[in-house]
């Protein structure tokens, strides 16, 4: 029977596992993160479209606007003010991945 692959998922497994990998060290490993996420970031701010990872997704700042809404506990209509999300929209080749 195939032993099943032990998935990381935490910071520190992620970070040992790409470790492994590149063979570098944990500490080369995170700042490669820090810069991959620092960039997302910028880029989703900065950018309409959003900001694409390779073979992950598109993480995008969203304005939604103002709308009504209602109170699940009591039923009363309310107004919901518009605001600034974030969305991270998964790419066609990590969903095929995902759901075969």
């Amino acid at each position: 029977m195939a032993k099943k692959e032990i998935v990381p998922t935490t910071k520190s497994g992620i970070m040992a596992a790409l470790a492994e990998t590149a063979g570098i060290t944990k500490k080369q490993a995170l700042a490669v993160y820090e810069r991959l996420v620092d960039l997302a970031v910028k880029g989703a701010k900065q950018e309409e479209k959003g900001y694409m990872l390779p073979a992950i997704g598109k993480v995008k700042l969203v304005k939604r606007p103002a709308r009504t809404g209602r109170n699940p506990m009591t039923g009363e209509t309310i107004k919901i003010k518009a605001k600034k999300v974030v969305k991270v929209v998964a790419c066609k080749a990590l969903k095929d991945a995902i759901l075969g």
